[in-house]
């Protein structure tokens, strides 16, 4: 009927079509938050990880709390232990710095590395990575990572092929020379390529720390790999006398320049730093997708009043830094990464410095670098025992007081010294199973086995002119 007003149900029905309509968008828009989130959620799992890596200079293997050090606190590093996991049996490169260093950054033992010694250049700088060398930081940084690197250096000195910004590193502070690093008072550092003059009050440790924290700040989109090559506790024993050393001066009561209070001191400013690294990761919001490592380059210093027998740093193995025996190599470690990392397990894989190279390309899905001596040990990361590929065995060599080689196959260790000045000199071979302090040496009951380790030695050992080993190699010419 013509001018009728419609009905409730006329009006109802009238009304179906925007009402359904609107239902329509709102269901539309529902599902495109959701594929958002989803989105976003799936380009978080696939964004490759960030690394943050802190290497300690000569702390020992018993020189933190969670390896059984008692004078000394390191409340942070411990926590750090507790929440991820413990590589008991994890090796350094060789037991000094910059050959150690060379064999992390390249994936290559000391028998292979460009750099197998401590060796400087005037006026400052260390003998340096070629450009043939290709280290892990130039991997990342090709594959779109920010690269820090912040403390000590020791692979080149100032313009040669060999520092930070030629291998990998978009930005570096600290020394480029490891024989200044001895002094925590310099009169300049190195912030990039450019000398940066100091104070005589600037205590260096303090302000590589800063820089570095600075450089963790400003990452917020890409990948970033930070390698904090941190000074202490290496020699000279120096620090600011402030209430961290005033406790442990009371606590060691000792005379003289009191090396243990400063030890002590800068073990546990080293683990003030770890904390306030492990803060601003959560701060950040990076703690799901950050591996975090701990380590050391080598065993422990008897320099300057360090006393690694007080102290047990080397956790009750024998040898100290530049020995080739447990206590000179074997390291403290730790693997950190929120949600993917067990908290609170440990492992007796045996892995070394060399295996970080082809772990982070597997972390970060990078393609596999051939020519290495390294292999990743990823899968132990996810909490399997160990990985399909495993090395036969662990080879070093140590290029200084005679020469060392040293082999560790399964549950032996051989361990061969004076390379450089007697032709052949004999094995000593030790059970680690049965004496992992190294105190009984079993060569003459397994003839077999120093056969074996003898010619891994020799098959181990790459001749190189820059570094002569063995005593034959003094005669060959370059």
């Amino acid at each position: 009927m013509s001018g009728k007003h419609p009905t409730d149900r006329d009006s109802k029905l009238n009304r179906f079509p925007y009402f359904y309509s609107k239902l329509a968008i709102l269901k539309i828009i529902s599902c495109l938050i959701t594929l958002c989130i989803s989105t976003i959620s799936t380009i978080a799992q696939q964004r490759p990880p960030n690394i943050i890596f802190i290497l300690a200079d000569d702390l020992g293997y018993g020189d933190v709390g969670f390896q059984g050090q008692t004078k000394i606190q390191t409340p942070n590093i411990d926590r750090m232990a507790q929440q991820g996991l413990v590589f008991t049996q994890f090796y350094a490169g060789t037991s000094v710095c910059a050959p150690s260093r060379a064999s992390l950054l390249t994936g290559l033992h000391t028998g292979h590395t460009a750099v197998r010694g401590n060796r400087g250049f005037k006026p400052e700088g260390q003998f340096p990575l070629p450009d043939s060398s290709l280290t892990i930081a130039t991997v990342l940084q090709q594959q779109g990572y920010t690269t820090g690197i912040f403390g000590k250096w020791g692979l080149g000195y100032p313009g040669s092929t060999g520092t930070p910004l030629k291998k990998g590193f978009t930005n570096f502070f600290g020394y480029n020379c490891q024989s200044l690093a001895h002094n925590y008072y310099p009169d300049h550092l190195w912030n990039n390529d450019e000398k940066v003059g100091l104070t005589d009050s600037t205590y260096s440790a303090d302000l590589i720390h800063q820089h570095a924290l600075q450089f963790l700040r400003q990452q917020k989109t890409k990948p970033f790999f930070l390698f904090l090559t941190y000074t202490l506790p290496h020699a000279q024993l120096q620090g600011p006398h402030d209430s961290i050393y005033q406790h442990y001066l009371a606590q060691f009561q000792e005379a003289g320049p009191h090396p243990h209070a400063n030890f002590a001191t800068m073990v546990t400013r080293l683990d003030h730093y770890v904390g306030e690294i492990l803060q601003q990761v959560h701060e950040q919001g990076l703690s799901d997708n950050t591996l975090i490592l701990f380590t050391s380059d080598n065993g422990p210093h008897r320099e300057d009043g360090g006393d690694p027998d007080f102290f047990n740093s080397s956790g009750g193995l024998r040898g100290i830094k530049r020995d080739l025996y447990e206590g000179g190599i074997r390291v403290p470690f730790i693997a950190l990464w929120k949600g993917r990392i067990k908290a609170g397990s440990s492992t007796s894989y045996p892995a070394a410095f060399w295996d970080l190279f082809p772990s982070f390309e597997e972390l970060t899905g990078t393609k596999t670098t051939t020519g290495i001596d390294g292999l990743s040990f990823v899968p132990v990361l996810q909490g399997k025992a160990k990985p399909a590929r495993q090395h036969d065995y662990l080879y070093w060599e140590f290029h200084e007081g005679g020469g060392s080689q040293a082999v560790r196959w399964g549950k032996w260790k051989g361990v061969r010294l004076n390379v450089n000045t007697i032709t052949d000199p004999p094995l000593e071979l030790y059970d680690l199973e049965q004496d992992p302090t190294e105190r009984s040496n079993i060569a003459a009951q397994h003839p077999d086995i120093v056969k074996q380790i003898e010619t891994d030695m020799r098959s181990s050992h790459q001749y190189n002119k820059d570094w002569p080993l063995l005593k034959e190699e003094g005669q060959i010419k370059p």
